[in-house]
């Protein structure tokens, strides 16, 4: 494995879940992806629904992808193009070490 490696987590909200599952599978990694709901919690209202702001949590669709260096640019340019506005939060690691057991 090279360290050039990564891992991509994106929280989006649930209402772009479909658009997203269809661009990242014509951008289909080798490694595909995973997607699960997660509840964020942050400081700020903004943007949240007023059942967002009495539970204190915000329903969101994390999406993680294992991506070589050369798919990342990739990746990332075209998330830029299509949700650009769309308040998504990107992180991205280097991965250490992956494989199945």
């Amino acid at each position: 494995m090279s360290s050039k490696d990564y891992m991509i987590t994106l929280n989006i909200p649930p209402s772009l879940e479909d658009i997203m599952v269809d661009s990242l599978l014509m951008l289909e990694a080798e490694h595909g992806f995973s997607s699960f709901q997660v509840n964020a919690h942050h400081h700020e209202n903004k943007g949240l629904s007023l059942a967002e702001q009495v539970t204190g949590r915000q329903s969101l669709i994390r999406f993680q992808m294992y991506v070589s260096a050369q798919e990342l640019g990739a990746l990332l340019e075209l998330l830029r193009q299509e949700f650009s506005g769309s308040g998504i939060q990107y992180w991205v690691l280097p991965v250490i070490e992956h494989g199945f057991i």
